[in-house]
């Protein structure tokens, strides 16, 4: 499902326009991005969280030259952790 899907899926659910499916979609991505921002957390119980992550700094290696090693900096990383309620709908 992309975007636009999901938009027509909540749009027919919810009985709103398209245009305010759209909306509501657009401004709940935009809450969850700007809370990853300021480093909060975003629980959505049953659901899942999302949270960001420190990652360190390491070696690595250029996939396009195997020999030749490259510095990957430390960077913030965003990762969705799925909760019990989506895990057991998604196995049934």
């Amino acid at each position: 499902m992309n975007k636009a899907e999901l938009i027509q899926s909540v749009a027919d659910k919810t009985g709103f326009t398209k245009k305010d499916a759209e909306v509501a979609v657009n401004k709940t991505i935009q809450s969850i991005e700007e809370a990853l921002v300021r480093g909060d957390k975003v629980q959505l119980i049953g659901f899942g969280t999302f949270e960001t992550r420190q990652r360190k700094a390491r070696l690595g290696r250029n996939p396009r030259k195997p020999d030749e090693i490259i510095n990957i900096d430390a960077a913030k990383a965003p990762v969705f952790k799925a909760g019990k309620a989506l895990k057991d709908a998604v196995n049934k």
